[in-house]
């Protein structure tokens, strides 16, 4: 059984051609790469006005959601004022994102947020961000020059969905990110912290069978065991669902 697997586009201008730019919805290849590489079908999900008022018809045709990276949340999402260094992303998307995230938990779907999308696991469950990391590190680890991603390490708590996903408790990761948690979301633990400086680096529900929120990129490496995991977990709800 192939699951299909909900992965959230970005929503920004795209110049094509190099004659017009247009409003787009799309997703970096290496997502769906991973995806695939997973055994996974990647099935690309941008915001509509019926999804957003109600998510559940379109989570009736995926196994599981995978909430993208990309630009910042819009502070307001979590009751805040924005920071000089927070740049929005799509208003909409936003409003999608968390949805989707709210409603997954709700029935039990496979649940797993990178970067951006750890984030808005974090604030659909009440959560708060800290808006720009560097203004409390002494030395940020956490993006390299622009368009290229940074290299640390994580620690991960021992028996932890993070721990068994990614196959490890101190895991190589890659990332490009200036905003973390600030207060974690209701039911949720932080199960990672960045080595070195405590950043949060995932958070989970223990009480779903996969809902995981991760800081940094796992799609972005080919033997990331991560995504893998994930898949998995969908390709056995939708077993189950069909048995």
């Amino acid at each position: 059984m192939t699951p299909n697997i909900g992965v959230s586009c970005n929503v920004e201008d795209v110049r094509y051609g190099g004659l017009w730019t247009e409003r787009a919805a799309m997703v970096p290849m290496t997502y769906v790469r991973a995806v695939t590489r997973a055994g996974g079908r990647p099935l690309l999900i941008a915001p509509t006005p019926a999804d957003l008022a109600d998510p559940e018809p379109l989570l009736d045709l995926i196994d599981g959601v995978l909430i993208t990276g990309g630009a910042d949340l819009a502070a307001e999402t979590y009751g805040a004022s924005a920071h000089p260094e927070t740049a929005p992303s799509d208003a909409g998307r936003d409003a999608f994102e968390v949805a989707l995230v709210r409603a997954a938990s709700e029935r039990d779907l496979p649940c797993l947020g990178i970067c951006r999308g750890m984030q808005v696991v974090n604030v659909a469950h009440g959560g708060t961000l800290e808006q720009h990391l560097p203004d409390r590190l002494a030395r940020d680890i956490h993006r390299g020059p622009d368009g290229d991603f940074a290299d640390h390490h994580v620690e991960v708590e021992p028996g932890s969905l993070a721990a068994v996903a990614a196959g490890d408790t101190r895991v190589a990761v890659r990332s490009y990110h200036h905003q973390g948690v600030e207060r974690v979301g209701t039911g949720l633990r932080v199960t990672a912290r960045a080595e070195g400086d405590a950043t949060v680096e995932a958070v989970e529900d223990a009480s779903r069978r996969f809902m995981l929120g991760v800081l940094w990129h796992p799609e972005e490496d080919e033997a990331d065991r991560l995504i893998g995991a994930f898949v998995r977990e969908c390709r056995a709800r939708a077993a189950a669902a069909g048995a």
